[in-house]
């Protein structure tokens, strides 16, 4: 007899502890203990709808949550260690079905593997500068002619940079493809002081044509203008290019030939060309007043 009851009563017990854990409530301390969400952020994340408590005490503003929310605050809590934002976190909890959720989660994470790369660049750059000595540069003077050219020209900041040159040389490439008009020279930018000094200014993109190009989108054709150039060869990734920066503004200084203009870049070997970093090529060409060759 006494086998023939346990299972039905341990059934039912088992029933009315899941009917009480779904009614207890959670004082908002008891919660963030809980899920290791600071009693802080679970006020944010109450107030911007990403998890709102189950009762909210009519007199004393009191948050309780229920035990049943604990998996979705730990949760976003997760998510937020991956440097998720709010509001794609509140669009996966709200997704229709896992293939949507999916989505965004995998988005999120070709961005992380993004900036991983980037970091991994960085880390490779210092290391580079702290255990190398500098290599010696050559440095060239050259007198560049008036150029025709396919440009986009914006204001744009030093965080947007990165994306806004991929997406400006990929608009020019494309417009060009589409006008099938070859280019007439490598890609080139101008850099005007104030996005070094400020963080922000007028840059050029652009790409020499032989023949104009009717205007797409963004690209407008334009005149990029004669100038006498010191010039120097950078060899491997955008993020060492500081070093050629700073060797080519050394001899500009020491012979005090350089003059009011923005730097210009030509890229020779690009991300377009071969995404291994160490094959890039870029010109760095400081304006001088000085056109006889000097090495």
């Amino acid at each position: 007899m006494i086998g023939s009851t346990a299972g039905p009563l341990d059934t039912g017990q088992r029933a009315r502890s899941r009917i009480a854990a779904m009614q207890v409530r959670l004082a908002i301390g008891d919660f963030s203990r809980m899920t290791h969400l600071s009693v802080k952020a679970l006020r944010h994340y109450h107030d911007v709808g990403l998890l709102e408590p189950a009762e909210v005490d009519q007199d004393s503003g009191y948050r309780y949550y229920d035990a049943s929310q604990l998996r979705t605050a730990q949760v976003i809590r997760r998510f937020r260690d991956l440097d998720m934002p709010l509001d794609e976190i509140r669009a996966m909890l709200q997704a229709p079905d896992v293939a949507a959720r999916n989505a965004i989660i995998v988005a999120h994470m070709r961005r992380m593997e993004s900036q991983l790369a980037v970091t991994q660049a960085a880390v490779s750059s210092l290391r580079s500068l702290l255990e190398r000595p500098p290599a010696a540069m050559t440095i060239e003077h050259r007198s560049a002619g008036e150029v025709r050219a396919l440009a986009i020209v914006e204001r744009v900041t030093a965080a947007e940079f990165a994306a806004w040159w991929v997406g400006a040389f990929t608009e020019l490439d494309g417009t060009l493809l589409e006008a099938a008009v070859p280019p007439a020279g490598p890609r080139g930018a101008l850099y005007p002081a104030e996005i070094f000094q400020q963080e922000v200014g007028e840059l050029t993109a652009f790409v020499p044509v032989a023949t104009p190009v009717s205007a797409s989108g963004r690209a407008k054709m334009t005149r990029i203008p004669a100038a006498e150039l010191a010039v120097a060869v950078h060899h491997g990734p955008f993020g060492d290019l500081d070093q050629t920066y700073s060797a080519l503004g050394v001899y500009v200084a020491e012979r005090e030939i350089g003059v009011d203009g923005p730097i210009r870049e030509h890229y020779l070997v690009t991300p377009f060309d071969t995404s291994e970093e160490s094959e890039h090529v870029t010109e760095v060409c400081w304006p001088v007043f000085q056109t006889a060759t000097e090495r």
